[in-house]
């Protein structure tokens, strides 16, 4: 096997395809780059197949920290559980490749796509589908391809789509669509939006389409390369479940019980009679047939259940449940469900109900994200939780699933468009919808009711949000688009079509297509039907919850927003963090200071004044002529240092303590006491000087005495015939104030010790 490495460019845009140099033990591997964003992605397919009655297919994408230059954090310094990212990748993958191999393929397929590189320009997550089909090509496997996916983003000035766009192109796109497929058909579409119409969209798939031929194009280059060089690609054969006539034809002579069956609007109901119905069917087979046919026979009954569903639509236009195809199942809606929360909203459409609820914090309580993109984190926050009780079954509850992961991240996307901006509405913004019910739609029943928990919260979004998930039947040359789809329709049907919007235009898109007859006209009746169905539930949650609420509610934390200069941040902050800790937990409020000196003061009731009113003691500078009501903290015999505001002393000169003369500070103030003073001057370094207000009468028998008297009574003692009286005592010697109240000492005055004697040993 000889390396064989093929570069070309595509849209503006340079890509590697290479392979015969890495994993040559897998049953095919390719190296896909873009820029310097390199993935590699192999493929295994097990020899043994499996007694399953799916296509048993495994997708993992690994995110390496290397590919950043960075070693993982934790005790382990290793890679642990999957990144948010890493799983919404993994389904890209899996996704457009899952309905590529053929019916009754049984065999185990692993795929793994590993970042090697992530030059922080180019995002790694859509080339790895093309890597994973060349990989499989290369490996020989039955499957309907080359496949691609791509990235569009569209201009905001300039209204230009964009192929797989940079990270900075990005940033100033109003479209984020991914779409995978085929040359001939898409079978995955991924989309965010900022309110674009539904032509806008439709031509940037069509846009999409083209390109993912362009990329299937360079794989069969590709190819051609290889073949030349390595020889030609050695078809794998697999064995498939073939049809059995046999079993079918004794199944299907039940069709008509089983269209009786499925014609229940009720969801637990219709499963019960359904699965009766197939025990029965079942039991018309003996031990050994079912031993011989363990396969077949659920194949079957699968295969006469979804056909009897489907002819039932495209006969009579009629659903399992009753409804036309554009009907909407019925709406309930409530606002401020739950008391004490910062907001919540139940919405509820047929047998699927959804329970959001919202919670309001600081931003610095926004997620941090440890990924190989070069984001740092985000500020909203959706999580979508799919208990098994919500089915009526028993199972497992732990850490989300990748389709949990998936539809939170879809009802994330549709609310991100309206959300303020953190100068409108500083906060971290985390909603989480519960899903009580589950019959079909559950993701858009999400969105509506994050929508209205979000509204309940007082969140001042730009407009509301609806969301609904649309369907297709095709079948005996007969197509039916199906609004508001419920869970059989969806797993039984050829397409699942999430849309959501505002009244201005769609927010956010995702789509699973197993119709390889699905057309752009197809495509704009779909979203033409979903704009009627939107507007429709749109109406319903208006009619409860008409908009945001003026404020947020009680329960919430209250955030104000201010600016302090930036050489006061250390003294906010205090040594070791004392100081803010300090305010924090008087106050009960929480602090968040930025570098640019931007201060986020976040709590209840009235801790937000009590701390921004510290913060702005603490960068308050005095004026000549202000006054303030101090405390004594310090007092010297020159004077006492009153605390005016926090880290901020001013002296009081002992001649400004009392109405006349004083011989000590202490005769009329101690530390502690509270005085009222008024600043009278501040020098270049500073330094305030303070005039008491209140002033004193001198207590009796406190005042210092006149220099003169003070000569006469010949009360300065140990100063001989030296006069220093023009210094008097009211000025303390240098000596003095270092030394502080210490009584002086004579030469050789060693207050009784016995002098040392420098030959005496130490």
């Amino acid at each position: 096997m000889t390396l064989v490495s093929k570069t070309f460019e595509l849209y503006g845009k340079t890509y590697t395809l290479e392979s015969g140099e890495l994993a040559k033990q897998a049953t095919g591997a390719a190296l896909v780059k873009q820029g310097d964003t390199t993935a590699h992605v192999t493929v295994v397919v097990s020899k043994e197949r499996k007694n399953y009655d799916f296509f048993p297919l495994t997708v993992d994408f690994i995110e390496k920290m290397y590919a950043v230059g960075r070693i993982p954090g934790g005790y382990l310094k290793r890679e642990g559980r999957p990144s948010d990212k890493a799983t919404l990748t993994a389904r890209m993958i899996d996704r457009p490749i899952r309905p590529s191999f053929p019916d009754g393929f049984r065999n185990e397929v692993h795929v793994v796509a590993t970042s090697l590189v992530a030059d922080q320009i180019n995002p790694i997550d859509v080339i790895c589908t093309m890597g994973a089909s060349l990989a499989m090509t290369l490996g020989g496997v039955p499957f309907e391809g080359p496949l691609a996916c791509v990235r569009i983003g569209r201009n905001k000035e300039t209204g230009e789509f964009i192929v797989n766009p940079t990270y900075e192109e990005r940033e100033n796109s109003d479209l984020d669509l991914e779409l995978a497929g085929t040359r001939d058909f898409i079978s995955m579409v991924e989309a965010g939006a900022d309110e674009i119409s539904e032509e806008d969209m439709l031509a940037a798939m069509q846009f999409g389409q083209e390109a993912i031929g362009a990329f299937c194009d360079a794989q069969l280059e590709f190819v051609e390369e290889w073949e030349r060089v390595n020889g030609p690609i050695e078809k794998k054969e697999y064995p498939l479940d073939q049809p059995n006539e046999e079993v079918h034809d004794r199944i299907f002579a039940h069709y008509d019980e089983m269209a009786a069956a499925l014609h229940d609007a009720d969801k637990l109901a219709r499963q019960d009679k359904v699965a009766e119905l197939k025990e029965a069917i079942k039991a018309e087979f003996t031990d050994e047939e079912l031993v011989e046919w363990e396969r077949e026979i659920p194949v079957n009954l699968k295969k006469l259940e979804k056909t009897a569903m489907r002819r039932m639509v495209v006969e009579t236009g009629e659903r399992v449940d009753g409804r036309a195809a554009d009907e909407i199942r019925p709406i309930m809606v409530k606002g401020n469900y739950l008391p004490l929360v910062h907001g919540s909203g139940l919405f509820q459409r047929g047998q699927t109900q959804v329970l959001s609820v919202l919670s309001l914090g600081m931003l610095n309580e926004g997620q941090r994200l440890d990924t190989i993109e070069p984001v740092e984190g985000k500020r909203y926050m959706h999580q979508y939780n799919f208990p098994p009780y919500c089915t009526g079954e028993v199972g497992r509850m732990g850490s989300p699933k990748r389709r949990e992961i998936g539809h939170g991240n879809l009802a994330e996307r549709a609310l991100l468009p309206v959300l303020p901006s953190e100068e409108e509405f500083p906060y971290a913004i985390r909603v989480v919808s519960e899903v009580m019910e589950s019959n079909g739609s559950s993701s858009m029943a999400s969105t509506c009711g994050s929508c209205l928990a979000l509204m309940d919260g007082g969140v001042p979004i730009k407009r509301p949000v609806s969301g609904i998930a649309m369907g297709l039947i095709q079948e005996e040359g007969k197509t039916v688009v199906l609004s508001d789809i419920q869970g059989l329709e969806d797993f039984l049907g050829d397409m699942d079509f999430k849309v959501t919007g505002t009244e201005r235009g769609i927010t956010a898109l995702q789509m699973d297509n197993k119709a390889t007859g699905l057309t752009f006209d197809i495509l704009r009746t779909a979203l033409e039907q979903a704009k009627v169905g939107r507007a429709f539930i749109l109406d319903k949650m208006l009619e409860v919850v008409p908009g945001p609420r003026t404020e947020t509610r009680p329960s919430a934390p209250k955030i104000q927003c201010i600016t302090i200069p930036t050489e006061n941040i250390r003294d906010v902050i205090g040594k070791g963090g004392e100081t803010i800790r300090g305010i924090q937990d008087e106050t009960g409020a929480s602090i968040d200071i930025h570098e640019d000196g931007t201060v986020y003061v976040g709590g209840v009731g009235e801790s937000v004044a009590a701390a921004i009113e510290r913060i702005e003691l603490i960068v308050k500078v005095p004026e000549v002529g202000e006054e303030y009501t101090g405390r004594v903290v310090s007092i010297q015999p020159f004077g006492a240092f009153v605390n005016l505001l926090p880290g901020k002393d001013g002296l009081l000169h002992i001649s400004r303590v009392a109405k006349g003369r004083v011989e000590k500070v202490e005769d009329v103030l101690n530390v502690g006491d509270e005085v009222k003073v008024t600043v009278i001057e501040i020098d270049e370094r500073g330094k305030i000087s303070l005039d008491r207000l209140d002033k004193p009468e001198v207590p009796a028998g406190t005042e210092r005495p006149e220099r003169s008297e003070r000569r006469e009574r010949g009360d300065r003692p140990g100063r001989g015939a030296r006069d220093n009286g023009a210094r008097g005592f009211d000025r303390p010697t240098r000596e003095r104030r270092e030394r502080g109240d210490r009584p002086s000492r004579r030469p050789g005055d060693n207050s009784g010790r016995a002098p040392r004697r420098h030959h005496e040993a130490e």
